[in-house]
């Protein structure tokens, strides 16, 4: 009743807007009306349609109310209070809600926390009763071969880093399987937007080791020219996105990517990593509303590791980890045990056959353990005991857990290990000799690729710097052509 009486004086104070070219006046369209919502594809709303349906809500009565009830209704006055009394609900935008004349609070949390999605248990083996996606025994092979290569690659990099070699590194020890096991499950289509601990993804799509090498040595053969700090890996033809320091600046940027593969109607989604530090940025929850408003099918990929540099989840948020969130913006989501290779290998690809069939944005939240320092300019011993990290180096590491599994399945064997692992370090610590030894980009090149036409004041500034190489060369790298 209430609704109908707000409709009457919205339509008498706009009168000009009721009528089509001279024509009869149209009846606006409400939520709760009995008149169908205009569809896509229709003609342009009438003004006073567009503000009916855009921002009216009506109130009315939902039990037992007849069509003839409520055409009586319509000719009373306006109730005092703006409701008619007896069971109520207001249709508004996204769904009916029901009045109750009790003050109930919603309570700060469950009482039980969200389970954590498993599959192998710690000794490798599968879990009674346990679902998961099968893979076959090239696929599993690939994968432990993969979780191996990064963890070498890791450690080796990490030395040159600390001989100084190289200007910058960090890890991803303790963190293989999600690496590794999420880009096994996606396709070469899917668009990747990484964080700076994904490395493993990029692996995976076929970037070699030499391309790592040339990237963190900045030499004339790294795609960034020299321009990123170390481990900013990015790769065009493998359709993953250069790597950006400023925390979830790429969360929005994957739901952008994911809706123009849904405009184009590609058999793909978009996927971004990002760390439990990163939801406490306005990106994170800026990202997911506008995916689930936009209907994007985008993975947010969460690797929950316990730390944020030195600040403890504790100290981050009050909820549930991050999975929960996904629910306040309308996500579906599962928390997984990002140390178990097969759990996080199924877990994405259902994620994707969800996210590209039904159009919908996925949370995935790994819970693991970030078991070497934050990067080369970080201390973890500082902050958090030793033995914790020892922990989860020894009892909980992904790599021994999957490979128990593999070999359990009679795939893999010690000779096909030792192996494995001579031949990484060998191809590694020879790509990292070619690409020392490459030349560097010119310092011409720190001005290019930005503008068409170079402005004055880019050429201005790249006079000055050459000035001062010149006037002060001890104070500038002797490899870095002028």
């Amino acid at each position: 009743m209430a609704a109908m009486w707000l409709a009457r004086r919205a339509a008498r104070r706009l009168p000009p807007l009721l009528s089509r070219q001279g024509g009869e006046p149209t009846r606006p369209w409400f939520l709760g009306s009995t008149a169908p919502p205009p569809v896509l594809g229709s003609p342009p709303l009438p003004a006073v349609e567009r503000i009916f349906r855009r921002g009216f809500c009506s109130v009315r009565r939902f039990a037992g109310e007849s069509s003839a009830a409520a055409a009586a209704d319509a000719d009373e006055e306006e109730p005092e209070n703006g409701f008619a009394g007896g069971d109520q609900a207001i249709d508004f935008p996204g769904g009916k809600v029901s009045f109750m004349a009790e003050m109930n609070f919603l309570p700060e949390s469950h009482g039980e926390r969200i389970k954590c999605y498993r599959v192998l248990d710690d000794d490798g083996k599968t879990i009674s009763g346990s679902r998961f996606q099968e893979v076959s025994k090239e696929v599993a092979v690939k994968m432990y071969s993969e979780m191996v290569t990064l963890h070498i690659m890791d450690n080796i990099f990490y030395e040159a880093q600390r001989q100084g070699r190289i200007s910058f590194y960090l890890t991803s020890n303790g963190e293989e399987a999600i690496n590794i096991a999420s880009a096994a499950a996606l396709s070469i289509d899917d668009i990747v937007l990484p964080q700076y601990r994904e490395p493993g993804v990029l692996m995976w799509r076929g970037f070699t080791l030499q391309e790592f090498a040339n990237q963190c040595f900045g030499n004339n053969m790294d795609y960034g020219k020299g321009r990123q700090m170390p481990i900013h890996y990015g790769s065009n033809r493998l359709n993953y996105f250069t790597v950006s320091s400023p925390i979830a600046t790429q969360l929005p940027h994957a739901v952008g990517a994911a809706y123009s593969l849904k405009m184009d109607k590609k058999d793909a989604c978009a996927i971004t990593y990002f760390g439990d530090g990163g939801t406490s940025e306005g990106d994170f929850h800026a990202a997911l509303n506008f995916a689930a408003v936009m209907e994007a099918p985008v993975i947010f990929f969460c690797r929950n590791n316990g730390w944020a540099i030195s600040t403890p989840t504790t100290e981050q948020f009050r909820s549930d980890g991050v999975v929960i969130r996904g629910q306040a913006y309308g996500i579906r989501g599962i928390r997984v045990d990002g140390n178990d290779a097969l759990a996080v290998y199924s877990a994405v690809h259902a994620a994707r056959e969800m996210a590209i069939a039904e159009g919908r944005p996925i949370l995935v939240e790994a819970l693991t353990y970030r078991v070497g320092h934050h990067s080369t300019s970080d201390d973890s011993t500082k902050y958090r005991p030793v033995d914790e990290i020892e922990h989860w180096r020894t009892a909980r590491d992904p790599i021994s857990r999957y490979r128990k599994w593999v070999q359990g399945n009679d795939w893999w064997s010690d000779a096909e290990e030792s192996e494995l692992r001579s031949r990484v370090r060998k191809e590694l610590l020879q790509a990292i000799q070619v690409a020392e030894r490459m030349q560097k980009p010119p310092v011409a090149e720190l001005f290019t690729d930005v503008y068409d036409q170079v402005p004055s004041n880019l050429r201005e500034q790249e006079q000055l710097l050459r000035d001062t190489i010149m006037k002060h060369p001890a104070d500038y790298p002797t490899d870095v052509p002028v």
